[in-house]
């Protein structure tokens, strides 16, 4: 991992340490979607940023297709 990646990845797991101890013994549920949903909107919104609101470009420093970008910016409720 390069050193994007791990600060990126401990940020992460520092976030989910925090949560869990918040959740004081209760149990969790939608560990997944939950960190999905916090963590791919604002990935999409700075993409959109960085490429200008170019969608096509976007999708591909994401590495994902054109029309999955533009689903997962409707289901997100992204403006552009």
């Amino acid at each position: 991992m390069n050193r994007s990646t791990n600060e990126l990845h401990d940020a992460v797991k520092r976030s989910l340490e925090r949560y869990f101890k918040d959740m004081d013994g209760e149990k969790p549920t939608s560990i997944h979607d939950m960190v999905l949903k916090n963590v791919e909107k604002p990935m999409i919104e700075l993409v959109l940023s960085q490429s200008k609101g170019n969608q096509t470009l976007a999708a591909e420093m994401l590495g994902i297709n054109r029309n999955t970008l533009r689903k997962k910016i409707q289901s997100l409720k992204i403006k552009t």
